[in-house]
């Protein structure tokens, strides 16, 4: 009898609603993870649920109030799109599930979805195209944890990263190119990566490099000169250095330094979010035009665009073909 393959897209996480309640059980569980805080429990623990989830919560959740879609968080929404459009170019061969590191819909869920259903060969597609020990890793561990509790662990693989994939790139370029951004003007692009504490990447986390040769291969992609582009991190949390240059700084010195057209790409999203459609569209976009800037556009994620969903069902291809032998 033919094994059943089953396949679960793996996104970070976000509140069920868009209120002080549901963002505080979100960041708890996020927060709490020691991959994403390395600071030891006993005295982070009093200091999240004492003073960082107080002072946060509320201005957090108006943050989302303000991107939030009628059918919900537009992470889970644009999550779910990918999950369809992967379901429906797959066809019968696997299924297609979706799930959070944090929240909901839950890896556990996801897995006793395809139990239930006759699974027994996994693939882990974490929608991270590069790889951080703050994201990919705990995609890992969250499944360990669900496979602790089974007696029959199915036989599974995870995707670590797809950023040199050339569909990915290419899907990228075309992103850029749809929302008018032309090499041939005074068109300026900021690749604008999510932040990871400076002592991650010292310990070996590959993210800043990573980060560094997808926005190179794009730049080529487009035929830009190295005058043309640069690379920030945003989203940083706490007082540590993290790594470096900061989104919001550059925000502020681009104008001065005759950049006044601006487009921002935020690769390391695979789906809007409240750091990309909040921070940056919108935050982004005031801070930069109020240093001096003259024009402004964030560069929607790639959602479930056509040719990054091809790109993603050819890993799904090409696992299914590896374990036939």
């Amino acid at each position: 009898m033919a094994e059943k393959q089953g396949v679960i897209l793996v996104n970070l996480g976000t509140p069920s609603e868009a209120t002080p309640a549901g963002v505080r059980a979100f960041l708890q569980e996020f927060l709490m993870d020691p991959r994403v805080v390395g600071i030891p429990r006993l005295l982070w623990w009093p200091l999240l649920n004492g003073i960082v989830l107080p002072l946060r919560c509320k201005r957090v959740a108006h943050a989302y109030q303000q991107i939030w879609l009628e059918q919900g968080s537009p992470l889970l929404v644009y999550s779910q799109q990918q999950q369809t459009a992967l379901q429906a170019l797959s066809g019968d061969s696997v299924i297609v599930e979706l799930a959070m590191t944090y929240g909901q819909p839950s890896l556990q869920d996801a897995w006793l979805r395809l139990k239930a259903r006759g699974v027994t060969q996994v693939l882990l597609l974490p929608l991270y195209p590069q790889y951080s020990s703050t994201t990919t890793a705990c995609v890992s561990d969250a499944w360990q944890r669900v496979m602790a509790h089974e007696h029959h662990i199915p036989t599974y693989s995870l995707i670590g990263t797809h950023y040199q994939s050339s569909g990915y790139i290419k899907a990228l370029a075309d992103s850029i190119r749809r929302t008018g951004f032309s090499s041939e003007l005074d068109d300026f692009l900021l690749f604008s990566f999510h932040g990871i504490p400076e002592q991650y990447a010292d310990r070996g986390d590959p993210y800043p490099r990573q980060c560094k040769e997808t926005a190179e291969q794009v730049a080529q992609e487009l035929g830009l000169s190295a005058s043309q582009w640069q690379l920030s991190f945003q989203s940083r949390f706490g007082k540590q250095k993290w790594l470096q240059p900061y989104t919001d700084t550059l925000l502020r010195q681009l104008p001065g330094n005759g950049k006044k057209r601006l487009y921002v790409v935020c690769p390391a999203f695979s789906v809007d979010c409240l750091e990309t459609l909040e921070e940056i569209a919108e935050e982004g976009k005031e801070t930069y035009l109020h240093a001096g800037g003259e024009f402004f556009r964030y560069v929607p994620a790639l959602n479930a665009d056509p040719g990054y969903m091809e790109t993603l069902a050819a890993f799904i291809r090409q696992w299914q073909c590896a374990i036939q032998y």
